[in-house]
């Protein structure tokens, strides 16, 4: 069956390639650098006095450690106390992370040492091809070190399930220990002995330095890395891996209306806001464009509270607004000038479980925009930033969706109310979804032309949109 090409399947097209391509925070980050990069953003350094090289017109990102990214734009006739319109993502999806100490064996299994992040459905992990990737710090030829992404596309690792012959009652109710019976495979004990006892001996009279990893880790395992990386096993001097599904990504559903993934929460906010900034800075209109510098901020650590250095709690934010306002003047102007559109995934209704969804509140995928709202704050929603939503949707001719929690069931939360603190206007959005913190989530394939639709109109309007606007 031929299924026409649209504006709204491309985008969903180059999504595929942005999430198979980033299966770590990292990788992320890097492939939004590469984008804007194409776009004619210019990469700059925190550490380097770069206020003074801006021009008019300009395009600029910087990156921290390797696993956040801020993006912003200079309007033409821009000056010191304009406002900062701000897309805010994160990176980070829940899974699972190689211990600083993997090295395990039973039963003559060679075993990989786990930790898990953030709050995953972690039985979906179970009995999947998986693989890893992350970042590794390498000696270089000339003394120095760098860190290097690696991402390894052989499944290595599986955490099998026990055979429903030996546990009977395993579909009453499956739970699981998740430090005893949550341990991923590596291979088999015999193999590694077979191909690796010889270069363990030579290390056992070699005295081990306090930056020495080899006991840590199996060597088959840091064989396996080295060889990626092209380098040899005792240059590998540290490393932060991270478990991934090596099954790619895919369009489904009867018509491609769906999109199967993993990191959907919430790759598919940052890779819409990245492609939102690209295109509008590639627009005929772009030069000429006057108002708030445009920014687009995608942080990590979300998952687990975002109070890390490169974490929506961080510095990031605070430290672009006062760069650009270096006075206390000038940069409450700013603030107060500020929008600020927190993007995060939000949960579509589920026709099985529909009582999960308060009456009135049920986005469905698709469906548009869902702006999330929540009277104790746990969303940084209110009625003016619903009603700017609602008209820069209105730009692109698109459509908008409510979702509030039900009384009787705890509310997540975003970066949105976090970085609310800062004194900016804020607004929590997302796209509706299924399966949300699975190994494989569901999205609407529509929807991720929804997202870029939306930031797209907030660069381009919100400015003249916010003039005519009277609150205060």
């Amino acid at each position: 069956m031929m299924i026409p090409v649209t504006a709204a399947s491309e985008a969903a097209s180059r999504f595929l390639n942005f999430v198979n391509a980033s299966p770590t925070p990292f990788h992320a980050v890097h492939n939004a650098a590469i984008r804007l990069e194409k776009a004619g953003f210019r990469k700059i350094r925190e550490k380097d006095d770069w206020e003074k090289d801006l021009k008019a017109g300009g395009k600029y990102y910087f990156t921290r450690n390797q696993s956040s990214l801020l993006a912003f734009t200079i309007p033409q006739k821009w000056k010191q106390g304009a406002g900062v319109s701000i897309v805010a993502t994160h990176v980070d999806s829940p899974n699972l992370r190689v211990r600083p100490i993997s090295k395990r064996s039973k039963e003559g299994y060679l075993q990989v040492g786990v930790e898990t992040y953030g709050g995953g459905i972690w039985h979906s992990w179970l009995d999947r091809d998986l693989s890893l990737a992350g970042r590794i710090v390498v000696s270089d030829k000339n003394g120095g070190f760098d860190s290097k992404l690696i991402r390894v596309e052989t499944p290595l690792l599986r955490i099998p399930t026990l055979a429903i012959h030996l546990d009977r009652n395993v579909n009453d109710s499956f739970k699981f220990n998740q430090e005893t019976e949550f341990v991923p495979i590596l291979g088999l004990i015999a193999s590694e002995l077979n191909s690796s006892s010889a270069s363990e001996g030579k290390k056992e009279d070699v005295q081990a330095t306090a930056s020495d990893i080899s006991k840590n880790h199996h060597p088959a395992l840091l064989s396996v890395l080295a060889n990626e990386l092209s380098v040899a096993p005792e240059d590998i001097n540290d490393f932060e891996l991270h478990l991934y599904d090596t099954q790619p990504s895919v369009l489904g559903g009867i018509n491609n209306e769906f999109i199967f993934s993993p990191r959907l929460d919430n790759l598919v906010s940052s890779f819409c806001a990245v492609e939102a900034i690209a295109e509008t800075v590639s627009s005929a209109s772009f030069p000429t464009l006057e108002g708030n510098v445009n920014c687009i901020a995608l942080f990590n650590h979300e998952e687990i509270g975002s109070v890390s250095t490169s974490g929506a709690e961080s510095s990031l934010i605070p430290s672009l607004l006062e760069r650009l306002s270096p006075t206390p003047s000038l940069l409450a102007q700013s603030i107060s000038r500020s929008f600020l559109i927190s993007a995060d995934m939000g949960h579509a209704v589920h026709p099985n479980y529909r009582s999960k969804h308060e009456e009135n509140h049920a986005p469905q995928m698709n469906g548009g925009i869902v702006i999330k709202t929540n009277a104790k704050q746990r969303y940084a929603s209110d009625a003016i930033g619903s009603f700017l939503v609602k008209k820069l949707v209105e730009r692109k001719g698109g459509k908008v969706q409510e979702y509030e929690v039900r009384n009787d069931m705890a509310c997540g939360s975003t970066v949105g109310p976090m970085l609310s603190k800062i004194g900016m206007r804020t607004v929590d959005v997302g796209n509706a979804m299924l399966s949300m913190h699975s190994i494989r989530e569901t999205a609407g394939s529509q929807d991720i032309r929804n997202a870029i639709d939306l930031f797209s109109s907030f660069f381009e309007g919100f400015a003249e949109l916010d003039r005519g606007l009277t609150v205060d």
